[in-house]
């Protein structure tokens, strides 16, 4: 048997008290307190943290261990988790004192929406100034400190930009299909002053402050493992749960249980082949880059491609999963009191992110064919 990392293994024990909430944490669209407690004592707001400021610098498929055993869980948990993970690996590019202001509590916490705003940040004497609303901050009910992502005015760089929670005013559009639980809300300031400290170059070399290979990897190849990993998990619940049913359910209209019906039996094999298949091909992935990042300094153009075709597979995959054994469970998967109708909202809201876009399989295609790709990723 393979070793079990202990963070991976105290994710596993944290699985009852997260799943005993994620009723909850759907009817109040962000997670309970004794959840997110639990996530700060147990260090898993400080998993991509660089080790200067408490940090564990987890290896990154080791993470993505992390956020699957969480979100198998509840996916919504697993989604801030990893959300606020990628956000924390702004520490390696902060002067220490302020990454210590920020990061070095076990609650300091960072949350911010994606970048592609119109806004700018306009520089002024001994800072900038900025004025915006940004969208899907996953986890902002726990998080202590803010980003936004800004090109510079006059510029075509793009900067991050760090504040307090209290600067910012919070604005509730939360009401989705699914991942209720992660607070993804909008956000906005009007002419807040950001000191040039707080304001950063992120995911290349001109601000990094640290050797550590991990932060070699850009912050959305961490996302894309994280997330990656939540879509494993969320599809490992349903699968767990399929076959957890009692051996003689019988959906209507059947003259035998579903156990003995042979489409059912081929789903179960395929949705199990598939799904360690998609999990061995992110970790791979994933610890070859490392591999040779630790040997060389940087990792191959060949194995970003395969980060991110691993980490779109690995999601995608996962939702045909679920699909596939919410489809078989028949009429009773839509009440809300058994596990799949959450799973099935859950993994088509995660699908729907940027990570899971279909758009990536083409990009890859592309560079496999030795064309230019259209788009980046």
């Amino acid at each position: 048997m393979p070793t079990v990392h202990p963070q991976v293994q105290k994710a596993r024990d944290l699985m009852p008290l997260i799943a005993a909430a994620s009723a909850e944490n759907d009817d109040i669209r962000e997670l309970t307190q004794p959840v997110v407690k639990a996530l700060i004592d147990g260090g898993f707001f400080t998993m991509l943290k660089t080790k200067s400021v408490g940090g564990m610098e987890l290896k990154p498929s080791i993470f993505a261990q992390v956020t699957e055993a969480i979100a198998s869980a509840d996916g919504s948990t697993g989604w801030v988790v990893c959300q606020s993970n990628g956000c924390s690996t702004t520490s390696a590019y902060l002067d220490p004192a302020v990454a210590q202001e920020i990061f070095g509590r076990p609650d300091g916490i960072v949350a911010w929406g994606p970048p592609g705003s119109p806004y700018e940040g306009t520089p002024v004497e001994g800072g900038y100034r900025i004025t915006g609303k940004w969208r899907f901050m996953s986890g902002s009910q726990n998080a202590t400190w803010l980003g936004a992502h800004l090109r510079v005015k006059g510029t075509n760089e793009v900067k991050t930009f760090l504040y307090p929670k209290s600067s910012a005013t919070f604005h509730d559009i939360w009401h989705t299909l699914g991942l209720r639980g992660t607070a993804s809300n909008e956000y906005s300031v009007d002419d807040l002053f950001i000191p040039h400290e707080r304001a950063i170059y992120r995911d290349g070399p001109r601000d990094r402050r640290t050797e550590s290979p991990l932060y070699r990897f850009t912050s959305n190849q961490l996302y894309s493992i994280g997330f990656g990993g939540v879509a494993l998990g969320i599809a490992r619940g349903t699968m767990d749960a399929f076959l957890a049913l009692p051996p003689e359910k019988t959906r209507r209209g059947a003259g035998k249980p579903m156990v003995e019906n042979n489409v059912v039996q081929s789903h179960v094999a395929q949705s199990e082949a598939r799904w360690r298949s998609a999990r061995y091909f992110l970790h791979a992935a994933a610890d070859e880059a490392l591999e040779t990042i630790e040997e060389r300094g940087e990792m191959d153009p060949d194995q970003r491609t395969r980060l991110r075709l691993a980490s779109t597979w690995a999601i995608q995959s996962a939702r045909e999963i679920v699909n596939t054994l919410y489809h078989d469970c028949g009429s009773m998967a839509v009440f809300e009191e058994n596990p799949f109708e959450r799973r099935l909202r859950d993994i088509h809201t995660v699908a729907q992110q940027g990570q899971g876009r279909i758009l990536h399989y083409e990009t890859v295609g592309q560079i496999l064919l030795g064309l230019t790709p259209e788009n980046i990723f």
